[in-house]
């Protein structure tokens, strides 16, 4: 009896529990509902349903199971002697026979006492019949199979543990995904909660807004163009070097726009098989469809956008493939009044199929390229308009130290300055820290274990200080802004830093000739001051030599060899500067074109041991004082160097 009431104990239990989690999941399912509308809530609900009812019949299973054995829990084993005394003395009212057991009921010993049940291994014997029926016993003989409980604990069991363990590994293999296969739809929805992004907080970037802005605009009142004739275009393609804003500039759009914004990355449409990612982008435009007008944004287009061709490897189209073609199936059939443009961005469209960039699918292909000084300024402010700036911080002077920088590498300045001024107990940011900050970014970390012997240090300091003379005494170089004999990065033992004083896109053959004389102007130093060259010029020569080559094969600039380009030349990838290059030109122009790159680099050493003899003094002095500091700012050497 006790048995039974922890048995009665145990379901009630289950049953409280169970009630409050179905409590908990409605609370889940309702915050899931406005999280993710975009996933039908009768689905939900029957995922939920479905999945208890599964653990909750199994249950019932075991616990009907537990009531069909519970006589023979409620028996108390006897010795098989005294059931046979028993069964002699009158005492057994009842008895069940099986092959497994015996078991039975005492007489009562009062009228209103409970009975008593007993049971007992069988004893395989073929009087035992005719010995209780002697002694008047009600017997009753079954088979000593439990169907019931071999189905639960043979089979059903087994297989719920298997299933569970089964689950858990798939789970854990698939990181939460919604089946095994891992084939639902990984978009994520911009909700309105965030703290949403404008283009007022992005910096510079000027033309990709404006044209964004265009965007926006057709999808909010595509009556405008429709009146037109025209129609609003299905895709828009952002492209440009790494840092550069893109993905921010698609954020701005969500928060601009006042429309669903779907964001996914192209690597999530990729997994293991074959058909995953075409199922995917099927569901995620169908589900753009169903919340149109809306933006479908795919960041690393290039990821499932390459360009086909080549081998088809196994006899079919690999998973790439598949996804690709379905995305250029769905981005060409639903229709531009729909209202669903597809934004993405990559910084890699050379290797982009040609079909994704027709006309009809990605319409604008927008650059959103390095920012401009003005752009610098601007993103510099936006950057540190949070952070206690000291009064000698100047933003325009931060901005020309950083020419080619993106506006990662730009937050990146920002947030080193903090963390330096941080390192250094200051209560405000100062210009000082935002020179470290630059200097750690372009010419790497310092390397403070790395010390130079008295030698190295002193050619060290003369090479440095013949790179700013030149210069400086050239007529087009630029002003000379910091000098250091500090060691950085991997192999820099030292830097020149010259400071342009206007952005400027193209360059005449004077400055490249200019250029060439201030790379020369440290290896000339070494030899004039200390007699003898080093190892340290490596890199400055072949800087020098690559100008003057492309001085005289790609830009024309040999008189010689007249208006031409030589050695056909391929971009290996965009916006990189990595190219291959194959001749198809002779051998007698080959040798000429060696003459001419050597002419130009001596001409550009002339120069500078023409500068540095008539101003040996000057350099010994501006030597002496970078041995002295290891830094030298351009208000120490304005005594000593020619200023223009």
């Amino acid at each position: 009896m006790e048995t039974l009431k922890n048995l009665i104990t145990m379901v009630v239990a289950f049953f409280n529990t169970a009630y409050n989690a179905l409590k908990k999941r409605i609370s889940e399912l309702q915050t899931e509902s406005n999280t993710y509308p975009n996933k039908p809530a009768d689905k939900r609900w029957f995922d939920f349903l479905n999945h208890k009812l599964v653990i909750f019949s199994a249950i019932l299973l075991i616990i009907f199971s537990f009531f069909n054995s519970l006589q023979e829990l409620r028996q108390d084993a006897i010795p098989y002697s005294q059931f046979i005394n028993d069964v002699k003395s009158a005492k057994i009212d009842k008895a069940v026979i099986t092959d497994r057991y015996i078991s039975g009921i005492f007489k009562r010993e009062k009228l209103n006492a409970e009975p008593k049940h007993f049971t007992k291994m069988p004893l395989f014997q073929t009087d035992l019949a005719e010995f209780l029926q002697t002694n008047k016993v009600e017997f009753v003989v079954r088979s000593g199979e439990n169907w019931l409980s071999t189905l639960v604990f043979n089979w059903v069991v087994p297989i719920l543990i298997f299933a569970m363990v089964w689950s858990w590994i798939m789970r854990r293999t698939t990181q939460g995904a919604q089946s095994f296969l891992n084939i639902g739809n990984k978009a994520r929805i911009h909700q309105d909660t965030q703290a949403k992004i404008s283009f007022k907080d992005v910096a510079g970037a000027d033309s990709a807004k404006q044209e964004l802005k265009e965007s926006i605009d057709f999808l909010k009142n595509p009556e405008k163009i429709q009146k037109l004739g025209g129609r609003m275009p299905k895709g828009v393609l952002l492209v440009g070097s790494p840092g550069t804003g893109k993905t921010l500039l698609a954020r701005a759009v969500s928060g601009e726009a006042q429309v669903p914004f779907f964001n996914i990355s192209g690597s999530e449409f990729i997994e293991l098989f074959v058909g995953v990612g075409a199922a995917r982008v099927r569901e995620l435009f169908e589900q753009a469809r169903a919340k149109a007008p809306c933006i479908i944004f795919i960041d690393e287009l290039d990821a499932i956008g390459r360009s086909r061709g080549g081998p088809v490897m196994m006899g079919g189209h690999d998973e790439r493939e598949q996804t690709l073609n379905q995305l250029l199936t769905e981005m060409d059939g639903f229709d531009a009044s729909v209202g669903v443009v597809v934004l993405a961005a990559t910084n890699r469209p050379e290797v982009l199929d040609k079909a994704l960039l027709r006309a009809g699918r990605f319409d604008r292909q927008i650059i959103v390229d390095k920012p401009d000084l003005r752009d610098r300024i601007e993103i510099l402010k936006l950057h540190t308009k949070d952070m206690p700036l000291a009064e000698d911080t100047d933003i325009a002077t931060i901005a020309k130290r950083s020419p080619g920088l993106v506006g990662a590498d730009l937050a990146n300045i920002a947030n080193e300055a903090a963390i330096i001024a941080t390192r250094t107990g200051q209560t405000k940011i100062r210009m000082a820290d935002f020179e470290a900050a630059i200097d750690r970014i372009l010419a790497g970390p310092e390397k403070k274990n790395r010390v130079l012997n008295t030698e190295e240090k002193r050619r060290v300091a003369y090479h440095e200080a013949g790179h700013a003379m030149i210069a400086e005494n050239v007529p087009t170089g630029q002003p000379v802004h910091k000098i250091s004999i500090i060691p950085r990065g991997v192999s820099a033992l030292g830097f020149t830093l010259q400071l342009p004083v206007e952005e400027k896109f193209l360059s005449t053959e004077d400055e490249l000739k200019d250029q060439i004389a201030i790379l020369m102007g440290g290896r000339v130093a070494e030899e004039v001051a200390l007699g003898s060259i080093s190892t340290g010029a490596q890199n400055d020569l072949e800087k020098a030599s690559d100008i003057a080559r492309a001085m005289v094969c790609q830009l024309g600039m040999s008189k010689k060899l007249g208006p031409l380009t030589y050695g056909k030349r391929q971009q290996l990838q965009f916006l990189e500067t990595e190219v291959s290059e194959y001749r198809n030109y002779s051998d007698e122009t080959a040798r000429l074109i060696d003459t001419e790159i050597i002419a130009l680099v001596q001409e550009g050493e002339t120069r500078a041991r023409h500068i540095i003899a008539n101003n040996k003094t000057i350099l010994e002095k501006l030597a002496g004082i970078l041995q002295e500091k290891e830094v030298v700012n351009r208000e120490e050497i304005m005594g000593f160097i020619k200023i223009k």
